[in-house]
């Protein structure tokens, strides 16, 4: 399989098949890290990065979006060469910024989305966004107000594409329907929480996504570590936070038979991971976020790994999800 590129759902552009996650920069990898990671992605032919504008959490909200704009500003083509997504929805506290309910905040208000949108473009160094994203849904706020401020930044070319995250199906049947209304193309694609150990995601928002022609693009893909060989790591040593401890136990009897059929595999239960999203033709591009180049190194393998029939049936059986779509799931 290795790094391909496909279409971002119904739309045209063309995005890598694995999606280059940055909430790490700045925060567990240092601008120098972050700067070669960014470099070797082009290098494997990934062009589709993802950050957001809280990005920077304990450091400073916007600080991850900060280091990908002084990348950018390097040059030698590497605005042009990547497909830069970014997210709204979060409170942005910047040292210096007075207080202000809309920033603050979280909302998809016009008035936040424009400051917003504004204050990412400055940070990322961009006169555009190709793919702007709502980072949770706010059903207090009225969709044409939403779906007017994103028509005003596609209008003004700061905005190419909008998707959603963290959506339900309806959500996303919502606001399809409500983007007709003005004459948009609705959603291009939603970020959910989707791996072998959390595929409710299945019942409704697949479906959706599939009925609206959006790009499935799931955060999250090793569980926060459970599905990348937490039980052999503990076992060699590793030292691990009690809560990360409490839902490896929680999770034990399906962690033993997962990480032993990896051995059999020969492959790192990380890459097997990875590699079931990739096998499923609802996914567009997963989610990664590297610490390290050797991490990115290491999940673009995932690409290359084929799971047989036969094999994606016993991962079924250890990880069952929710039986299907909905209803049939659980009616008829």
């Amino acid at each position: 399989m290795a790094i391909q590129h496909k279409r971002l759902g119904s739309h045209g552009a063309l995005v890598s098949n694995l999606c280059l996650g940055t909430m790490n920069f700045g925060w567990f990898a240092d601008e120098s890290e972050s700067f070669r990671i960014m470099d070797r992605a082009l290098e494997l032919g990934i062009n589709f990065f993802d950050t957001a504008d809280v990005y920077g959490w304990t450091v400073e909200h916007g600080t991850t979006e900060e280091i990908i704009g002084r990348w950018l500003a390097q040059g030698g083509g590497r605005r042009d060469a990547i497909v830069l997504a970014t997210k709204v929805y979060n409170p942005v506290t910047r040292r210096g910024s007075r207080p202000e309910p809309n920033s603050d905040g979280r909302s998809l208000s016009a008035v936040k989305i424009r400051k917003h949108c504004e204050g990412s473009l400055a940070r990322l160094r961009t006169d555009w966004i190709d793919l702007y994203q709502m980072h949770h849904v706010d059903r207090a706020c009225p969709w044409p107000e939403a779906w007017q401020a994103f028509h005003a930044l596609v209008g003004q070319g700061k905005v190419v594409y909008v998707g959603s995250s963290n959506f339900a199906g309806w959500d996303i049947a919502t606001a399809c329907q409500e983007a007709a209304r003005f004459g948009m193309s609705g959603l291009a694609s939603e970020q959910s929480l989707y791996n072998l150990n959390a595929r409710t995601i299945e019942l409704e928002v697949i479906p959706a996504c599939r009925h609206y022609g959006l790009a499935l693009l799931p955060w999250s893909p090793l569980g926060g570590g459970l599905l990348g060989g937490a039980l052999g790591k503990m076992q060699a040593g590793r030292r691990v936070d009690e809560g990360f401890a409490r839902q490896v136990e929680k999770h034990r009897a399906r962690l033993e038979q997962y990480e032993a059929l990896c051995r059999e595999l020969g492959e790192e239960p990380a890459t097997v991971a990875l590699a079931w999203l990739l096998h499923n033709p609802a996914v567009t591009a997963p989610i990664v976020g590297p610490r390290t180049v050797a991490q990115l190194d290491s999940a673009v393998r995932a690409t290359e790994v084929v799971l047989a029939p036969d094999f994606l049936q016993r991962l079924d059986e250890i990880f069952p999800g929710p039986g299907g779509e909905a209803p049939l799931a659980y009616a008829w």
